[in-house]
């Protein structure tokens, strides 16, 4: 049978399997033969002649390498779009009054009613617990609404306070509050989601199309940088309408898989409605598994760890009743339905491990444990003993810290528990699978950029700064093994994508040059030839190709 399309380009690399380097000196080129959407073929250009028939279609890249689809294991494309699409981005707001300058511009010529909403707040800017009085300061009378970087947080001024009711004296199910001053005054510091939710109720609404519009520029975005799936660990309105309309009036760029959240201290009726959930999508996307938040963040004073921060926070769960949390992990996996469960403290990772290990697998695929901010030496061999992958976003680390421990991550939890922090090295040597994300849009959603932040454990474009946990660096070919080889078993199809081979999903990248043979800085640098997903090339307006039919 002729292939439907043949790729060729320098190489074809597999990062968990190719140990040698690319050809030296002159070689032919090496390619892959593509038919119905799978791989039928790998190896040199003239083992695959006998593939090639009238219509085939042929794609030279003549000093490239072909890789897996790259695959970012958590991110949050809808709400993360949304927010990029109608929001003020703070991220390069340095300093306090850059901050509000970047706001007054925002307002300007705007009603005064009309609400501004930002995110990627940066709390350090605060010299404290930030306030929403110094919103109210410039912005007098204005409704603000400031995502924090880490998502967990808003910080809202006094208009928005009063527009929305808030007290200080609600009570939630989490571990949400509204902070208050000595006087029992809301400061504008909203903490965790159900908190938040009060606030996004009085969000000015996106109409659907405009929604699907900011979803499809930042997938498309994505899909240039090299990606050819995401796992969305959410799937909260409009998720569905948004795929939906974007599948009615084309094709998503990549492919998005959807983990529900189950909401802390949910009950058996939340369960079965996100359990019937499960296989709903279209072509491109789908609902499979199910995320849990068992505690916070540490900026936040909401993450779990064995013993209290600095101020005597970041000891309890998100969920107030963990042992409803313990029945739902195992209501899931009796069902056959994986969980991911976000846990950044050493308590709440000790805790999910224990939960998981009681509950059992799930045949289709393996649990999860999200972020691992920090954790100690015993609880590193577990991950591979219970075949739980360890899915961590280091850009956190690199983008959110600082190597003295000035910054507020540092200074809550201490010196000891910083040196544990995003240990990818120690976790990859005690045998676990340690899949790579990003989180975006709290982290790069550049994978190129968070790929070459693993291996120098610094941001990538600042050559003078210093390293955060500089001993868990990892490799080219084990960073870019997290967003394939290892993204394929976290999702449980080890045997349909995350390697160039007959038989597997094509659904590839094809980059400018082999990045496991380029310096980190190079391979951020390092030009998106074409994706391809499901066996559809889709090229990028540089790209180097030469592409022809056989009866041309």
């Amino acid at each position: 049978m002729h292939a439907d399309t043949i790729l060729l380009a320098r190489t074809v690399r597999n990062p968990a399997e190719d140990t040698a380097g690319p050809p030296a000196g002159p070689a032919p080129l090496h390619g892959v033969a593509i038919t119905a959407g799978r791989i039928t073929a790998v190896g040199p250009a003239p083992a695959l002649d006998a593939l090639r028939g009238p219509a085939t279609a042929v794609h030279t890249f003549p000093d490239a390498a072909i890789l897996p689809g790259l695959v970012d294991v958590h991110a949050h494309p809808v709400w993360g779009s949304i927010s990029a699409g109608g929001s003020v981005d703070l991220a390069a707001a340095a300093t306090l009054d850059q901050l509000l300058t970047r706001l007054a511009e925002a307002a300007a010529g705007l009603p005064p009613e009309e609400w501004i909403t930002g995110y990627d707040l940066d709390v350090n800017l605060f010299d404290g617990e930030p306030t929403g009085a110094v919103l109210a300061e410039h912005l007098p009378g204005r409704p603000v609404s400031l995502m924090t970087r880490d998502a967990h947080a808003l910080l809202v001024s006094p208009r928005v306070v009063e527009l929305v009711g808030l007290t200080g004296r609600e009570t939630f199910t989490d571990a949400s509050s509204i902070a208050v001053d000595a006087a029992g005054r809301p400061t504008g510091h909203i903490l965790e989601l159900q908190a938040m939710d009060l606030v996004f109720a009085h969000y000015p609404e996106v109409p659907p199309a405009t929604a699907a519009g900011y979803v499809r520029d930042q997938l498309e975005r994505l899909a240039r940088s090299g990606l050819t799936g995401l796992h969305a660990l959410d799937f909260a309105d409009p998720s569905e309408e948004v795929f939906r309309h974007l599948e009615e009036h084309g094709e998503l760029p990549l492919r998005v898989r959807c983990s529900p959240l189950v909401p802390a201290d949910s009950a058996p009726d939340v369960w079965r409605a996100i359990a019937a959930l499960q296989g709903r999508g279209g072509r491109r996307w789908h609902v499979d598994g199910v995320k849990f938040m068992l505690d916070g963040t540490a900026d936040n004073g909401t993450a779990w760890f064995e013993h209290p921060d600095v101020h005597g926070e970041n000891r309890e769960p998100l969920w107030r009743d963990t042992e409803a949390y313990r029945a739902a992990v195992r209501y899931f996996t009796d069902l056959g339905i994986p969980t991911a469960t976000h846990a950044i403290g050493d308590r709440a990772v000790r805790f999910a491990l224990d939960v998981i290990e009681e509950a059992g697998r799930v045949p289709r695929a393996p649990h999860r444990i999200e972020h691992i901010e920090s954790i100690p030496d015993d609880l590193l061999p577990r991950f591979a003993r219970l075949d739980v992958v360890a899915s961590l976003q280091p850009v956190h680390a690199t983008r959110h810290t600082r190597p003295d421990g000035s910054d507020n991550w540092s200074r809550r939890i201490g010196p000891e528990r910083v040196a544990h922090g995003w240990r990818t090295r120690d976790l990859l040597d005690h045998g676990a699978v340690v899949a790579l994300g990003s989180d975006w849009p709290i982290g790069p959603g550049d994978p190129r950029v968070g790929l070459a932040d693993c291996q120098l454990r610094r941001p990538v474009e600042d050559p003078d700064a210093a390293p955060v946990q500089p001993d868990q660096a990892i490799t080219a070919r084990e960073a870019y093994a997290g967003m394939t080889v290892a993204a394929a078993y976290a999702a449980g199809a080890a045997g349909e994508l995350g390697r160039v081979a007959p038989g597997f999903t094509a659904d590839l990248t094809v980059f400018a040059a082999d990045p496991l043979a380029l310096a980190p800085a190079a391979q951020a640098a390092n030009a998106v030839l074409a994706t391809v997903v499901g066996g559809v090339l889709q090229p990028y307006p540089d790209t180097a190709a030469t592409t022809s039919k056989e009866d041309q």
